[in-house]
């Protein structure tokens, strides 16, 4: 004879055996929805200065400052099952002993409409974006970025302290597909059934310029007027 405690493991070991069998099922079906994410990323202005990379740093070191624009379509990715869309671009040179330095220096977190409410911005904020969306789940428009001059969120720094004059750097577009279901996805090295891999998504090589010296401004004291008095 089975007790309660028994009936009631059972009914809800079949709906945990239910449950991930139709969470998977969801999530494979992400594999029939194609991806095509391209992108062009140009570097606009770069320059190597020393001071302090953050507001935390207590030291002064060099640190390169690269502005960018970015064209780039990943549309593509937003499907029923796309949660949140995490974009990021990264410097990346060539280190000692056959490895790689890589720096992310822009981020940003792309939300499909019926995410929006995730987001941690203002009610104002929230509410502009919700009416660029009205009426839909789902927003490809969303993922066709075009950023002309983009500043960076994030300085390049190295634990030396020198990064001035450094060759064979790339500016390289990635991205982080969060779904509601299912596992989390970067870029492709290879294509992968419907997934194609990043046409583009990376810039020519540079060279970062050697460091920026601030011109001391010198200041010139002004004599003070000696005012005679006449004795009486």
């Amino acid at each position: 004879m089975y007790n309660s405690f028994n009936r009631i493991q059972n009914v809800f070991g079949f709906f945990t055996t239910v449950a991930c069998v139709f969470g998977a099922f969801i999530a494979a079906t992400d594999l029939f929805s194609p991806r095509e994410p391209s992108g062009i990323i140009t570097p606009d202005n770069i320059q190597v200065v020393k001071g302090r990379s953050h507001y935390y740093s207590t030291k002064k070191e060099e640190y390169a400052v690269i502005r960018f624009s970015l064209d780039a379509d990943l549309s593509s990715l937003f499907t029923w099952n796309t949660k949140n869309l995490f974009v990021y671009v990264t410097a990346d040179w060539p280190g000692a002993d056959n490895t790689t330095n890589s720096a992310v220096i822009w981020d940003s977190i792309i939300t499909n409409p019926s995410a929006d409410h995730l987001l941690n911005i203002g009610p104002a904020t929230l509410k502009k974006l919700r009416k660029s969306s009205a009426g839909k789940s789902i927003d490809p428009n969303r993922g066709k970025l075009k950023i002309k001059n983009q500043k960076p969120k994030y300085q390049i720094t190295h634990p030396s302290g020198k990064i001035a004059q450094t060759e064979d750097v790339t500016l390289k577009l990635h991205y982080n597909v969060q779904p509601w279901v299912g596992l989390l996805t970067w870029n492709l090295p290879r294509d992968l059934f419907l997934w194609k891999t990043m046409s583009g998504g990376e810039s020519d090589k540079l060279a970062l310029p050697a460091l920026k010296v601030k011109e001391a401004k010198e200041t010139k004291a002004k004599p003070k007027a000696k005012v005679n008095k006449a004795k009486a």
